[in-house]
C-alpha cells in the first residue's frame, strides 16, 4: 500500500502550512503535530486537513 500525501493545517488560524506523507496501514487516525505557524508566530498544534 503506497504512502498518502497529507496537508497539515494550524488548529488556531486554519492556514495549511505543511505537507507530509503517512502510511495508512500504520497511522489509522488523523496526524497531529506541534509545528511553527508563521501567521500565529508561535508553535501550535497542526492536524491533518
Amino acid at each position: 500500500m503506497p504512502k498518502e500525501h497529507v496537508t497539515l493545517a494550524c488548529t488556531t488560524c486554519r492556514h495549511r502550512n505543511y505537507h507530509t506523507t503517512k502510511n495508512p496501514k500504520n497511522a489509522r487516525g488523523k496526524l497531529e503535530f506541534t509545528k511553527y505557524c508563521k501567521w500565529c508566530r508561535k508553535h501550535t498544534p497542526h492536524k491533518e486537513a
